[in-house]
């Protein structure tokens, strides 16, 4: 194993995570007894409890209500039933004070404030044949309001979508949100803005076969995910992807050999860093520092050459600009520069 893996990527071998039998599946299906409806919050009691190391195979429903997807013109009967039950359940001060509906949370047990949260995304399945968009976010005056929000036909065989005759997108699924409570002085945190705990961080990096680490704030993470996107630009830009429900498997590890201030992800070709802010331009600096840190703690580079790597070949991205009031950005570096030791 090379150096970089070993630092930053998987040390279960290690002795560093707290698995140690063979992974259980956990079934986690969305009702209106298993989801938490716009927030991440410290005092949200645990639908599910997992060991470290197990596996959720777990269901999250699309952004939007029974209703909203009629007026949009779906069909009654393409309209999951979990999302009625959901919307017509989860009512009063259940509710908010974001929109998601999210999964969770899930407690994983040894987790404790301080380590770090390991989630490896197994699978990412589309549980519709179709995904909507709507029209709003960071320039709004382009939207006509008139059109209303667009229904999407998926191709789950092709994995693409036709958006107009003669225009094609591939599909690439991934969970918008995915994200532990934040610290208990927070209080209940709306799903909408991504922060330290992950949350809403809409990166379209974080495919099936990604990793995601997120800092743990309070004991058993209360891990929650949701926000299905079948396919996602850079920065969001609207407001919305093509949002629609999925199905996945997650494995959740506790890490007791991490320190993280930010989360940070990993993919089959990259090292991503991440930050958010209501400041862009923080959010960048933020970003950067934490590539930097972590060429310098992973690969032994002084901070003034890990600078530079960076701006030789890393690449920076912005995440969302839309989740207000926190912006994203992220820095991707390719694993293919570092030479087999």
């Amino acid at each position: 194993m090379t150096r970089h893996l070993a630092v930053f990527a998987v040390a279960t071998m290690l002795g560093g995570a707290v698995a140690a039998q063979a992974p259980k599946i956990h079934r986690l299906e969305a009702s209106p007894d298993t989801v938490a409806y716009g927030h991440y919050w410290a005092e949200s009691k645990p639908v599910l409890r997992v060991a470290s190391g197990d596996i959720i195979d777990v269901d999250t429903l699309l952004t939007n209500t029974p209703a909203g997807l009629t007026r949009a013109g779906v069909p009654a009967d393409k309209i999951q039933d979990s999302l009625r039950a959901v919307v017509a359940g989860v009512t009063g001060d259940r509710r908010g004070p974001g929109g998601h509906i999210l999964t969770g949370p899930v407690y994983v047990e040894g987790a404790d404030p301080g380590d770090v949260l390991e989630v490896h995304v197994l699978s990412v399945d589309l549980a519709l044949d179709y995904g909507y968009n709507g029209c709003s976010g960071f320039v709004p005056e382009n939207c006509d309001r008139a059109a209303g929000t667009r229904i999407i036909p998926l191709d789950r065989t092709l994995m693409t979508a036709e958006f107009l005759p003669g225009i094609v997108i591939p599909l690439k699924p991934f969970f918008g949100s995915m994200g532990v409570a934040p610290a208990p002085e927070l209080g209940r945190v709306s799903s909408n803005p991504p922060s330290r705990h992950a949350g809403n961080l809409d990166n379209r990096e974080l495919v099936a076969g990604s990793t995601l680490y997120i800092p743990v704030f309070v004991p058993g993470a209360l891990f929650e995910v949701g926000d299905g996107h079948a396919a996602q630009g850079d920065g969001e830009v609207d407001q919305t992807a093509i949002e629609t429900s999925l199905r996945g498997q997650l494995r959740l590890t506790v890490r007791k050999d991490m320190r993280l201030t930010w989360p940070r992800a990993e993919t089959a070709t990259d090292f991503i860093a991440m930050a958010t802010d209501p400041d862009l331009g923080v959010a960048t600096k933020l970003a950067i520092q934490e590539m930097v840190d972590f060429l310098a703690a992973a690969r032994g580079l002084t901070k003034h050459q890990a600078y530079q790597l960076v701006s030789i070949a890393g690449h920076v991205a912005v995440t969302q600009l839309v989740d207000r009031p926190n912006l994203g950005v992220h820095v991707k570096l390719p694993k293919s520069i570092f030479l087999a030791k």
